[in-house]
């Protein structure tokens, strides 16, 4: 800086901007340990020794010299530097963040429910419980909390069970069973139960706290499993235009991923059906009874709702095909307002165990709508040609002559292209 004789003080722009950049010593750079101390929130607090402190520092060699890397925040509180952080009050800091910071899903709640599924009604039983130290959602500091129930993968209208609401409670107490009826042995180890918990308002939309996922595999068929579990956010939906080069393999993998699920058949409600065989009379035997195929139309469970009023007007059409004479078709009666409708209608065709096993018997679920087309809501095709729950049951009524056979199936989106809309 010059001054000449006589003149203002003057400081150029060059000098002006040295001096702000500059105003001091320069600072230590925290390094990354800091944030992330090896100490658990929960643990007794350790009282920080300086001298160890520095021993274990990357900074600094077994002999207690510093090295000429850079300085951590531990080093800087030894060597005197202004304006740095203390040993004790950078480990301080790092342990508020991360207990702060650790695990949102202690600051939603938690929930405690029970499971359990009978093999003999296949029914899967939820107790919901109680929830505990929810999250506040409304202006009060408390919520009206309920829950919702989802199988996954599945129609989410279909199979979606709830709860009571519990009005300005954030502990709130249900002891409320909630029903799955047509639940396989299949599903059981396939599918997951999402328990969502929501605070319900009147005025606006309800609100989302939080969320719990178990696969169903964890339990044992006719024992009750406790879970206590803490309420998550929802998994994020994984994006694979946001990846980078690295991860294009992954990226790959995912959007296959997505395009199977978004081809996948969808879960439309289950269905009891039950399939006899009679073998023709043998010599001697009354003449008043026919060799055949019983066709029993026992009930469905949790179908899609169709109408405008969240409910359905189901009723059941089944065919044997090829059906040349166009006689193989018969109806149940049509159940009003209801999802979960109760038929016990039983239907026979005369036919001989050799022509049945070149047959299909098709089975649709259907909305009636007055003064207009009916709404396809699902369907399933028993034959030998077909694979999963839908195979063993046609197999085994063929090889159990006499014996009635019970199994749900599973109805989904996919429409028989000869299937007729009336």
């Amino acid at each position: 800086m010059t001054v000449r004789k006589g003149k203002k003080l003057t400081i150029s722009i060059q000098e002006h901007m040295a001096i702000d950049v500059c105003p001091g010593p320069i600072r230590p750079i925290r390094q990354i340990s800091a944030y992330f101390p090896r100490l658990s929130p929960t643990a007794e607090p350790i009282s920080p020794n300086p001298a160890s402190l520095l021993a274990l520092s990357p900074g600094v060699g077994a002999s207690g010299g510093t090295s000429r890397g850079l300085l951590s925040p531990l080093q800087a509180e030894v060597r005197g530097g202004g304006g740095t952080l203390s040993a004790a009050s950078s480990i301080e800091t790092s342990v508020d963040i991360c207990s702060s910071d650790s695990d949102d899903s202690t600051a939603l709640g938690t929930l405690e429910f029970e499971l359990r599924y009978e093999t003999a009604t296949s029914s899967l039983h939820c107790t919901i419980i109680r929830a505990k130290g929810l999250k506040p959602m409304d202006f009060n500091g408390l919520a009206d909390p309920y829950v919702k129930l989802h199988l996954l993968p599945g129609a989410c209208k279909a199979n979606k069970l709830k709860t009571r609401t519990i009005r300005n409670s954030l502990n709130p107490v249900w002891n409320e069973t909630l029903t799955y009826i047509g639940i396989t042995e299949e599903d059981m180890h396939r599918k997951t139960l999402r328990l969502s918990v929501c605070d319900e308002d009147k005025l606006t939309h309800n609100e989302f706290i939080g969320e719990s996922r178990v696969a169903l595999r964890r339990v044992k068929p006719d024992q009750t499993k406790r879970f206590y579990t803490c309420l998550e956010h929802p998994p994020p939906l994984p994006s694979p235009t946001a990846m980078g080069a690295a991860l294009r393999g992954i990226s790959c993998y995912l959007r296959e991923w997505e395009n199977e699920q978004l081809t996948s058949l969808e879960e439309r409600g289950r269905l009891l059906l039950s399939l006899q065989l009679l073998p023709p009379p043998a010599e001697g035997e009354a003449e008043g009874r026919r060799g055949g195929l019983y066709v029993g139309v026992h009930r469905c469970a949790h179908l899609a709702a169709m109408d405008v009023n969240g409910f359905s007007d189901p009723y059941v059409k089944i065919y044997l095909k090829p059906d040349v004479k166009k006689k193989s078709k018969h109806k149940t009666a049509v159940i009003k307002k209801t999802l979960n409708p109760e038929f016990n209608e039983e239907f026979f065709y005369e036919i001989s165990l050799s022509e049945l096993v070149h047959k299909t018997l098709e089975v649709t679920v259907w909305d009636y709508d007055l003064g207009r087309s009916n709404d396809f809501i699902g369907g399933v095709c028993l034959s030998c040609h077909v694979q999963g729950d839908a195979l063993r049951h046609w197999m085994d009524c063929l090889r159990n002559k006499g014996q009635r056979v019970e199994r749900w199936h599973i109805l989904t989106n996919e429409l028989p292209q000869t299937t007729c809309h009336d």
